[in-house]
């Protein structure tokens, strides 16, 4: 069961900011792909703006939208699935929420994505975090030979 995150919605939630920098998207992707590796489970985050580019680290695949908007992308892809029903998008965005059910998907808030994946509310920057060098671990699931087929 694949969830797609609304980056942008999720980010500013779970950083505490309008404007997270690009300190803040490492830690929040290092945080979720933390909590996904315990699991099976399988995201993709969809981020507005820059290239339309797409990288894997693990379980977690990171989509940029290009000039396209994020919440457009995410209902586009959850039309590719022949059981779109498998797909949970995780937003506060209620527009985007009743966009996916529409689309046959299943919508959840960010709370309950952080209640099931991790020690309940999600951590806070700076607040038991465990210490990462996120460059480091970028680029060691950059390298093709780490990263699943």
């Amino acid at each position: 069961m694949p969830y797609f995150l609304d980056g942008n919605n999720l980010i500013g939630r779970a950083r505490g900011t309008a404007r997270p920098s690009e300190k803040d998207r490492k830690e929040f992707l290092a945080e979720i792909a933390d909590r996904l590796r315990a699991t099976r489970a399988k995201a993709t985050v969809f981020f507005d703006g820059a290239g339309e580019r797409s990288s894997t680290l693990g379980s977690l695949t990171i989509r940029e939208s290009g000039s396209e908007p994020a919440d457009d992308l995410i209902i586009r892809e959850i039309g590719r699935f022949r059981e779109p029903r498998e797909v949970i998008v995780v937003t506060a965005d209620r527009g985007l929420a009743r966009r996916a059910r529409d689309a046959g998907a299943g919508a959840i808030t960010p709370d309950e994505f952080w209640s099931r994946f991790g020690r309940g509310e999600h951590r806070q920057p700076g607040k038991d975090a465990p210490k990462v060098d996120v460059d480091d671990w970028l680029r060691y699931f950059g390298d093709e030979k780490n990263r699943d087929s």
